[in-house]
């Protein structure tokens, strides 16, 4: 760095080499602490650029006007921003907010300076966004929300995410309906569920048959303890879910929609979870582990810790594959339970309570994709009425 001992405008390069200029100013006293302050400002690209910003800081200082920014860029905000919102959300909500940020928004933005973005640059941002991501109205959402901490804390005014225009033309493509049918019919539940008992091993087989016949979450299920199941009321108590939290690690939290529910079992799930329990304690007692103690999962890997969610899906693939079976994931046997629900005359309210939807649209939307089967008969009731 070269020395002017006759002015504070000092020259510096960049990591490409490129000489630019700096300058730190005295602002006066603290009036808070008594101790004296200081602005330090980089970055301009010749010496005059960085004389002028001098002056004209001086100049409010001298005039009282002067109003110092603690921070500048958005990648600044963020910091300020995400350490506040750790605090109100779930670790896993957390950890997937902080990947949303990592991956899209700070490459795009984490340089500029915040009163400097305009709503030509978001929605710039957002259509480069929208041709990656699926999720880009959810990326785009995100990045307000530091521009709307901005404006809290008085760095800004105005949030120009906001005036984003998100609406893009819908274009006619040939639907697949194979490719789009994540459940099963219940014939295929049927044989999908035999062949799972042939080819699994008794706990994967309970699992999976415990989320057919109760239309639970997957994270649910894995939290489940053998304290969460009454045998003798047949009723088991939905309060907990797994969750992956920083370092990738597992740890247990609360339900999707915050709220525990209980639903009722049918007497063939509790006789295979009994039977389960009993091979558990006998499996595990050869590995050393002690299953007796309180809140022992009711599924657990060798360790007796967490399974790991993908497992459940190794699971099912694993079947699926060996018997060319349909497709279907984990969430597709959630998905599956729901529509068999409606196909059996439950009812929307029914539905809702059993599968812990917080929102009926979610409800309703899965009552859209309902079975063929529902479909047929639905236009057969139609027929009757009318032909008679």
């Amino acid at each position: 760095m070269t020395k002017n001992n006759s002015s504070p405008i000092r020259s510096y390069q960049n990591k490409e080499g490129k000489t630019l200029y700096m300058f730190r100013v005295y602002l006066g006293t603290d009036g808070l602490t008594g101790q004296p302050k200081n602005t330090t400002r980089r970055g301009f690209k010749t010496k005059k650029e960085a004389e002028l910003a001098l002056a004209r800081i001086k100049l409010q200082v001298s005039e009282g006007t002067y109003k110092q920014t603690s921070v500048e860029t958005y990648q600044e905000v963020y910091d300020l921003w995400i350490t506040q919102y750790e605090k109100t959300v779930e670790e896993s909500t957390f950890v997937k907010t902080v990947g949303y940020f990592k991956n899209h928004i700070l490459p795009s933005m984490g340089k500029y300076r915040v009163e400097k973005i305009t709503i030509a640059i978001c929605q710039k941002h957002y259509n480069e966004w929208a041709t990656k991501v699926q999720k880009a109205r959810t990326i785009k959402s995100y990045a307000k929300k530091v521009l709307d901490f901005a404006i809290v804390h008085g760095i800004i005014t105005t949030n120009p995410f906001i005036h984003v225009e998100t609406k893009v033309k819908k274009v006619f493509t040939e639907p697949s309906e194979e490719a789009n049918e994540n459940f099963y019919t219940r014939d295929e539940l049927l044989l999908f569920l035999e062949k799972a008992k042939e080819h699994l091993n008794y706990k994967a087989y309970a699992l999976l048959r415990l989320i057919v016949y109760t239309g639970m979450r997957k994270s649910e299920a894995l939290a489940l303890t053998w304290n969460d199941v009454n045998f003798v009321e047949n009723e088991l108590t939905i309060n907990k879910a797994i969750g992956r939290g920083k370092q990738t690690k597992l740890y247990l939290k609360t339900t999707k929609t915050g709220k525990p529910r209980m639903i009722k079992l049918d007497e063939t799930t509790l006789t295979i979870l009994k039977e389960w329990n009993k091979l558990q304690k006998q499996q595990y007692i050869q590995l050393g582990i002690n299953t007796m103690k309180k809140n022992q999962l009711m599924f657990s890997n060798t360790r007796n810790d967490y399974i790991q969610p993908v497992q459940v899906q190794k699971w099912m693939y694993s079947v699926q594959n060996k018997y060319s079976l349909k497709k279907v994931s984990p969430h597709g046997l959630r998905h599956t339970h729901c529509s068999l629900l409606f196909e059996a005359g439950a009812s929307i309210k029914e539905v809702q309570d059993s599968l812990g939807h917080s929102d009926v649209k979610t409800t309703l939307d899965i009552y859209t994709h309902v079975t063929k089967k529902a479909k047929e008969g639905a236009i057969q009731k139609f027929v009757s009425y009318l032909e008679g």
